[in-house]
């Protein structure tokens, strides 16, 4: 790391991304056997070092040799000595997430976390059902009901439709039929 930011290349000196402006968006990019890679690898390993965490999306695995201490080869030593730097192989703490939680740590979220919104794009509700299902949420939360999972969610649109009528007074309409609309698009999930 260089000891402004995290070091991302050589030209006449050391080039460096600054920490400070590293919230900002970059692309990597080029043709096979450019370098993309180990310069992401690069990177998230700067920005590891430095305490910063690192959470990348890699489909291929072509990022988790970052896991690893690494054995320089010729060509890295070489290239190492044209920089003038000393190579230091370490492995950077590493979490495998996995979707399914079969090879790796489960991705857990809950109902709560994700919301009304972003439940009601995964289930393409209009506007109205999206209105009613915040509604449950809300109602959810007045309650003191945890909604951690869909069958939390299930029982909360139970719970919205046997009070309707006490919730519409409170919230605005909530119609059984679009609660029942909401129930079985959670259903395809």
């Amino acid at each position: 790391m260089a000891d402004d930011g995290v070091l991302i290349g050589f030209s006449d000196h050391l080039e460096s991304l600054r920490l400070d402006r590293a919230n900002r968006h970059g692309l990597v990019a080029g043709a096979t056997g450019t370098g993309k890679t180990v310069t992401l690898q690069v990177l998230a390993q700067g920005l590891s070092d430095a305490g910063v965490p690192v959470f990348a999306a890699d489909v291929k695995g072509d990022l988790c040799g970052v896991a690893a201490v690494g054995t320089p080869n010729e060509k890295m030593l070489a290239r190492a000595k044209i920089m003038n730097l000393e190579l230091h192989p370490a492995a950077a703490p590493v979490v495998f997430w996995d979707l399914f939680g079969e090879q790796g740590h489960p991705i857990r979220a809950t109902v709560s976390e994700m919301g009304p919104l972003l439940i009601s794009r995964m289930l393409e509700l209009n506007d109205v059902q999206e209105g009613v299902l915040s509604v449950v949420f809300r109602a959810a939360d007045e309650e003191g009901l945890l909604l951690l999972d869909l069958k939390d969610l299930q029982a909360a649109l139970t719970y919205t439709s046997e009070n309707a009528k006490a919730l519409g007074a409170k919230y605005g309409n909530v119609s059984a039929a679009t609660v029942a609309t909401i129930q079985r698009k959670l259903l395809t999930l």
